[in-house]
């Protein structure tokens, strides 16, 4: 069977590669459309059934809270069994839920249906992120991460702008049933493509001889390398402010603006659609820095992000009318760069058969400190305040994310010399 460093660096033909990373990436994006179709219906749901600012915040949550328990677990199975039939059959589910939203009654139902989501979703960012990883040579990662993760602003995008259009036209309902059949359909072509095979958890010695991994072996991997926990934490902070922005952006643009709730859609959906040209921008330049900057893939995320900060503060704090919506425009494209450089660092000081794991980490600790908590802290804080108080904390949250890609980025090339070297294998 041939090896990938054989020729191209590709475990299989750069076509074929091609073509699975194109599934990958609609299957992202379709991930993040039945995510977040939600936050632009809010004030829809909310006049219907009368629920709370908090109430609405826990439709975002719950699919945060799934994925935070099942995460790991779905990752090792990805991991020792198979990447894509666990992709494909967690899309498979993670549609019928988004559809199953659409039968709903009350509230208690489409939060038990959103949390089915979350089950379906668990898996597939540890699962793309292993799969991408095999699939091209190193040099290439954080570029392909970058554009496989643009497909998170483009779904989170599509998905409050559609919320907000078939709300208004047709009842936001009917939202959650057409936002499931594409992705449904990409699904089932995942179940064909070809997998590499799963890599044997080993590593060589001092004295030269191959040891197979122990669960302490495997716990020291991973808390011996401070770079990729500071990573974790780092990315958890933007995390907590991009799901912030996607979930209550609409709802600002409607109270504080007076903007109607389509347009306010619309334009939240602008704002951080446009990190689908931060976050393959942001893999294209580390990349190209990390030519003659070799921790580049954690130096940059530290320096976009306290360029976000600075641009958010500025647009909530300072302007009002165009001139803000501008500065929240560039916002858009810069919050999203550091995520290319990041998710490949998660990658590359992890051996090669625990990538999956090393990713969930990454998955757990980004929802469960900032996905899952971000709409309910949010919409608290607006219940008991206001919605412009609620946003303004999120400056320094991204603040704190800077600082911790700067610490993981004194730690990379040390913890980038402890991994083993193995090749994969086309299965």
């Amino acid at each position: 069977m041939k090896k990938p460093e054989d020729r191209t660096g590709y475990l299989f033909s750069k076509g074929y590669s091609n073509y699975v990373f194109v599934l990958l990436f609609l299957l992202y994006m379709f991930d993040y459309i039945d995510r977040m179709v939600v936050t632009s219906m809010f004030t829809s749901i909310e006049r219907d059934w009368g629920i709370t600012h908090t109430q609405s915040g826990l439709l975002v949550s719950a699919v945060y809270w799934a994925i935070v328990l099942l995460t790991f677990p779905v990752s090792i199975l990805v991991d020792r069994w198979s990447r894509t039939k666990t992709i494909g059959i967690m899309a498979i589910m993670w549609s019928l839920a988004t559809a199953l939203c659409a039968l709903t009654g009350n509230f208690v139902q489409l939060f038990m249906a959103r949390l089915l989501i979350g089950v379906g979703e668990a898996g597939y960012a540890p699962g793309g992120s292993a799969m991408i990883s095999g699939l091209y040579p190193i040099d290439k990662r954080a570029r392909m991460m970058g554009i496989w993760n643009a497909s998170i602003p483009l779904g989170s995008a599509i998905g409050v702008l559609l919320g907000g259009m078939i709300a208004v036209r047709l009842g936001w309902k009917h939202a959650f049933g057409i936002v499931a059949i594409p992705g449904l359909i990409v699904a089932i072509l995942f179940l064909f493509v070809k997998d590499y095979k799963t890599v044997d958890l080993s590593f060589i010695d001092r004295n030269s001889k191959v040891i197979k991994m122990e669960r302490k072996d495997i716990i020291k991997e991973f808390i011996s390398k401070p770079s990729v926990l500071f990573t974790y934490f780092g990315i958890a902070s933007v995390v907590f402010v991009t799901t912030s922005m996607l979930t209550w952006l609409p709802t600002y643009f409607e109270k504080v603006r007076q903007i109607p709730q389509e347009k306010a859609g619309q334009m939240a959906s602008t704002v951080m659609l446009l990190a689908i040209i931060g976050a393959p921008l942001g893999g294209h330049l580390t990349d190209l820095w990390r030519k003659t900057r070799a921790n580049a893939r954690l130096v940059y995320p530290a320096l976009s992000t306290l360029l976000s900060a600075i641009f958010l503060f500025i647009a909530l704090a300072l302007l009002k009318g165009t001139v803000q919506y501008i500065c929240l425009l560039v916002f858009g494209v810069l919050v999203l760069s550091f995520i290319s450089g990041a998710a490949a660092v998660t990658q590359d000081v992890i051996h090669p058969g625990l990538r999956a794991s090393s990713y969930a980490i990454a998955v757990v600790v980004q929802n469960l400190l900032g996905a899952s908590t971000a709409p309910i802290i949010m919409g608290k804080i607006y219940d008991l305040t206001n919605i412009q108080t609620a946003l303004s904390i999120l400056p320094v949250v991204l603040l704190i994310g800077a600082f911790l890609f700067w610490l993981g980025s004194r730690h990379y090339l040390k913890d980038l010399g402890k991994v083993a070297k193995i090749e994969l294998h086309a299965g």
